[in-house]
């Protein structure tokens, strides 16, 4: 059994993210792939959707250069022919404050002949955040 395109596509993604290694995870992109990171745009840049290995190659370069990656732990995971979905928790620092970072996220991946077509990434925003700003965020009551 070969070993999935998860796999390789994760450690790429982690290594051109922590050590600027972008030749690896560009291999592993089709030239038309789609990508979403959603969450809050203004906060940060490389949020929102792209499409093209060169745009993606350009988010993953912005992430680098504003995050280093320590950790992350699986919570979930499921694993297609061809796709992958998973719960992760991530350690991260961020670059210009040297802050702690600790958030959730869920992607749901699609691949083709072994390259990444589609990566949609959902953060838990409120939580990131309220890290992100330094103090917690009191929401009206309406909302709770």
């Amino acid at each position: 059994m070969t070993e999935h395109s998860l796999w390789r596509f994760s450690r790429a993604l982690h290594r051109a993210i922590n050590e600027r290694q972008l030749e690896d995870i560009e291999s592993l992109l089709d030239d038309e792939v789609e990508w979403a990171i959603f969450g809050p745009v203004d906060l940060f840049s490389f949020f929102g959707q792209r499409r093209g290995k060169a745009a993606v190659l350009e988010v993953i370069r912005q992430i680098g250069e504003n995050l280093r990656v320590h950790r992350f732990d699986r919570e979930q995971i499921m694993l297609g022919t061809d796709s992958a979905a998973s719960m992760l928790r991530y350690s991260l620092t961020a670059l210009d404050s040297n802050k702690p970072i600790s958030l959730r996220i869920a992607h749901f991946a699609q691949f083709k002949a072994g390259k990444l077509t589609s990566f949609r990434v959902l953060v838990d925003t409120f939580d990131l955040v309220e890290q992100a700003v330094g103090y917690p965020i009191h929401l009206p009551r309406i909302a709770v």
